[in-house]
C-alpha cells in the first residue's frame, strides 16, 4: 500500500483565535506540524504518494510542505474551497489522484504513534473498509463503534472512539458521486452489514480540537 489521503481542509473553529491565522494541521507539538508527523510516519511505513485536500488557509499548508521531497513523497493536492466537502466527499473528490489499490485515510488534526507500517491492504484482510479504534478520552462520555472479532460494530458492550485513520479499497465508494457529504454513514451501513473492519491504534492519541486539548497534548509531549 502506498498511497494516502491527509484530511487537511477543515476550519478548526474551537481551536480560534489560533486558527484564525493558521490551519489547524499546521499547529505544532513538540517543534512539528502535526501534519509533519504524519507525513513522516507515513514515508517511514513506505507510503510513498500522499493527497492533501485543501480549504481553509489551503495555501498555507501548500507553502509548509510543498511537493513532499523533503518528506521522501510525492505530494499532490486537491482543493475543495471553502465550505469544504466533508470527509467522504474529500475522497471520493481525491480518489482519481491515489492509486488503484487500498489507501490510508488520516485526519491531519490529530496526534497519534499509530505505526502505519502493516499496510492498509493487510489491514483491511479482504474487506472493504477498516477503521482504527481507541480508548475513549476522557471528555467523550461514548464512543463510536464497538470492537469484536476484528470488526466494528454499530453497538456493543465495549464502545471505543473512531480515531481518524482509516484504510478503504476504492471500491468502497464505488457508488457515490462528487458532492459533500460525510464518510460516517456508509461506515454506518459497512457495520450492520458485519463488513466494517476494525484495528487498534493504541491509546497514544490525541484529537487537538480545543485549546484546552492542545496545552494538555504540549504539556505532555514536553515532559
Amino acid at each position: 500500500m502506498t498511497s494516502a489521503l491527509l484530511l487537511c481542509a477543515g476550519r478548526g473553529e474551537r481551536l480560534r483565535p489560533l486558527t484564525d491565522t493558521l490551519p489547524k494541521p499546521l499547529v505544532e507539538v513538540g517543534g512539528e506540524t502535526l501534519v509533519g508527523r504524519h507525513l513522516r510516519a507515513l514515508a517511514a511505513a513506505g507510503v510513498t504518494r500522499v493527497v492533501i485536500n485543501l480549504g481553509w488557509l489551503g495555501e498555507r499548508i501548500v507553502e509548509h510542505v510543498g511537493d513532499g521531497a523533503r518528506y521522501g513523497l510525492r505530494v499532490l493536492y486537491s482543493p475543495e474551497g471553502y465550505p469544504t466537502l466533508d470527509t467522504g466527499g474529500a475522497i471520493v473528490r481525491a480518489l482519481s489522484l491515489l492509486d488503484a489499490a487500498p489507501f490510508w485515510v488520516v485526519n491531519a488534526d490529530t496526534y497519534t504513534d499509530f505505526d502505519f507500517g502493516p499496510g492498509a491492504a493487510a489491514l483491511l484482510d479482504g474487506r472493504e473498509a477498516a477503521i482504527g479504534l481507541t480508548p475513549n478520552p476522557e471528555y467523550r462520555d461514548a464512543g463510536d463503534f464497538s470492537p469484536a472479532g476484528g470488526f466494528a460494530h454499530n453497538t456493543g458492550e465495549v464502545s471505543q472512539t473512531f480515531s481518524g485513520i482509516a484504510c478503504y479499497s476504492p471500491t468502497f465508494f464505488s457508488d457515490c458521486e462528487d458532492g459533500r457529504f460525510s464518510v460516517v454513514p456508509l461506515l454506518r451501513a459497512a457495520a450492520r452489514a458485519g463488513a466494517l473492519g476494525a484495528f487498534d491504534v493504541g491509546s497514544h492519541w490525541y484529537d487537538v480540537g480545543t485549546p484546552e486539548r492542545l496545552a494538555t497534548l504540549r504539556a505532555a509531549v514536553a515532559s
